[in-house]
């Protein structure tokens, strides 16, 4: 693909391209998961574990790009980037929820996506142990395991499913008393973290997600897949970026009540 906008097909065929991609490391990850073979879990500087799980599944995820997208840029969890500056760039995150993956739990996820110019235009969140997909393309919708998939229509707080990775998370970022003030508007909280609670949005299983600390590869295909599905994706600024360092989904009538509450500007209430 050259520097000019992608077209629709072009868009349609990266998209399908990615998905490929996203199962095909998803195999790989699968190879380590569960009781299937012991995985040594290394913690990286940023005290985050890593494994040979994680490390595989990039090396094949950019071994395949590089392959059929030579002129394509490339920037990863665990490899690091090459071709910096490049118009078209892959992210990725071979596996999001390492934390549950080591300890067999199946919210984990590949993530890859895709900038054009610096614009995210391709998402995909590939659940491989729940096999589960979402895949979405600028201007052409997201898609569920194939299906066209949209976030809910709910309005009220009070009728919420309102998710978090990890509470303890909010301490000195997006700010515990705003998580408490949204939680209390809420019908219900779970802590269905990571990539899986961005897609539950998106699939209109839950209606809002919050990540107070989120890395670009972490991020990378959400904006695109919440946006396709007709939903909200920003940083807790409320910033439509994938680079903000911090994530929130849901749909067009809860996005404002939810920032607000983040930041402490309204009263829980109940709406």
């Amino acid at each position: 693909m050259n520097a000019a906008p992608p077209t629709p097909i072009e868009l349609d065929d990266l998209a399908r391209t990615a998905e490929e991609l996203a199962r095909a490391a998803g195999e790989v990850a699968l190879g380590y998961f569960g009781a299937r073979i012991e995985v040594e879990v290394e913690t990286k500087a940023d005290d985050t574990p890593v494994t040979i799980a994680d490390r595989e599944a990039e090396s094949l995820l950019r071994a395949e790009i590089r392959r059929r997208f030579p002129d394509h840029g490339i920037v990863g969890e665990e490899h690091g980037e090459v071709l910096p500056g490049a118009p078209v760039r892959w992210i990725l995150d071979p596996i999001d929820g390492t934390k549950s993956f080591v300890r067999g739990v199946p919210l984990w996820g590949v993530l890859i996506g895709i900038e054009v110019e610096g614009q995210p235009v391709v998402g995909v969140v590939h659940l491989p142990a729940l096999g589960e997909t979402v895949t979405a393309a600028k201007g052409l919708g997201a898609r569920w395991n194939g299906e066209p998939c949209s976030v809910s229509s709910e309005s009220r707080l009070d009728r919420s499913l309102v998710l978090t990775t990890d509470e303890a998370a909010f301490h000195g970022h997006a700010g515990e008393a705003g998580w408490r003030a949204l939680a209390a508007a809420a019908r219900m909280t779970r802590s269905w973290g990571d990539c899986y609670g961005h897609v539950l949005v998106a699939t209109g299983r839950a209606q809002v997600m919050v990540d107070p600390v989120l890395a670009s590869w972490d991020a990378a295909p959400l904006l695109t897949i919440v946006t396709e599905a007709g939903g909200c994706f920003t940083d807790v600024s409320g910033e439509p970026t994938i680079h903000g360092g911090s994530g929130v989904s849901s749909n067009p009538a809860l996005h404002p009540r939810v920032l607000e509450l983040l930041a402490g500007r309204i009263h829980p209430g109940r709406w």
